[in-house]
């Protein structure tokens, strides 16, 4: 229940920033219920869908205006090689902060 308020805060947050315009809000939301949802046993498929719905450019790379939640809180731990961005490899590091 704490994830799903969160992420809805998330969610919210997001809609009623100035800064983040033209972003498809049910890719948003999507990725919020995704989100909560993962666990140490998600899958990289799971992971891969995740990446999609939060790389709303579709650069293939996930910046910190594009993360959310557990994602943005632990975006400098993910970004492995310093990029200030992560791609699909770094943002499975996801899981093993799930453990």
């Amino acid at each position: 229940m704490k994830k799903i308020v969160l992420s809805l805060a998330v969610v919210f947050t997001l809609l009623r920033c100035n800064s983040v315009k033209n972003v498809n809000t049910s890719s948003v939301s999507q990725a919020a219920t995704l989100l909560s949802s993962l666990s140490s046993n998600s899958t990289v498929q799971q992971i891969a869908s995740l990446f999609s719905l939060l790389d709303t450019n579709n650069d293939e790379a996930i910046c910190t205006s594009e993360a959310i939640g557990s994602v943005a809180d632990n975006f400098n731990v993910l970004d492995t090689d310093n990029s200030s961005t992560l791609n699909l490899t770094e943002l499975t590091g996801i899981l093993n902060l799930l453990k």
